[in-house]
């Protein structure tokens, strides 16, 4: 993997979109990054374990919602199921959200307000996801998502609703996956949101604001906070999951200097 005090890792879903999977996983590999991808039914599952490659986070489910009787047992279902691929594949941690996202990362279910009773369902579901993690001996992280840009209707979508969850498991098998793309759209104050959630961070994903794209395209100091991460301590995974705005080589250089420190 690439030198510094950070795992880093891209997903290969943003980048090269007109190269085959096969091809981009290569590339990444050669360049030292692990991978991240989205959803593995889109894939050829041989062709991903025989790739080579080091894969750092892919959903973790894939149906399901967390605050009521029926999407909980889908979501846990469907996260059993990934589980299983996600050790054939060797990845080190699968993603959940609040509810299953559709076409374009739109919610499949919308949940504009979140009750109290949701917040109780929410946290018994992720405490049967934190069994399903020790009982397979696998890493589950909940993702922040913002609601103004990219996925409106999403419930427990901020980076404060998502660690008020995972610090309430407070169990090794469920961590945060930290998305400051999101955070800075919807709460910003990226830094100190790194210090509070750092003891249940499972790994950090970037990309600039606005446009998503890699740091250096918008309004986000990612080598402050590269600096910040390693000054309290972080040497885990970070992801970007970003689009190129230009070559995507390029872009990757600019991830690789901001964060190797």
């Amino acid at each position: 993997m690439t030198e510094g005090p950070f795992q880093l890792a891209a997903c290969a879903e943003m980048l090269w979109r007109d190269r085959p999977m096969e091809w981009r996983l290569k590339r990444l590999t050669e360049r030292g990054l692990a991978v991240g991808l989205w959803n593995w039914p889109d894939h050829d599952l041989a062709m991903l374990a025989r790739s080579g490659a080091s894969f750092s986070i892919m959903n973790g489910y894939l149906r399901g919602r967390l605050a009521d009787d029926a999407g909980a047992a889908e979501l846990l279902a469907t996260a059993r199921e990934t589980a299983n691929v996600g050790r054939r594949l060797g990845v080190a941690r699968l993603n959940l959200h609040g509810t299953g996202l559709g076409e374009g990362g739109l919610p499949i279910t919308p949940c504009r307000q979140v009750a109290g009773a949701m917040w109780l369902r929410a946290r018994d579901t992720l405490q049967r996801i934190a069994d399903l993690a020790d009982e397979m001996d696998v890493v589950f992280t909940l993702e922040n998502l913002n609601v103004a840009v990219d996925h409106p209707g999403v419930p427990f979508a901020s980076a404060q609703d998502t660690l008020a969850l995972v610090s309430a498991i407070d169990r090794p098998g469920l961590r945060l996956n930290l998305d400051l793309y999101h955070a800075q759209v919807g709460e910003g104050n990226l830094i100190e949101l790194c210090r509070r959630a750092l003891p249940w961070i499972g790994e950090i994903q970037v990309a600039d604001v606005p446009g998503r794209m890699e740091p250096g395209t918008g309004e986000i100091a990612y080598a402050g906070i590269a600096r910040a991460l390693v000054a309290m301590g972080y040497r885990g995974p970070v992801g970007l999951e970003a689009f190129a705005s230009g070559d995507p080589e390029l872009a990757l250089d600019a991830f690789q200097r901001a964060f190797t420190v």
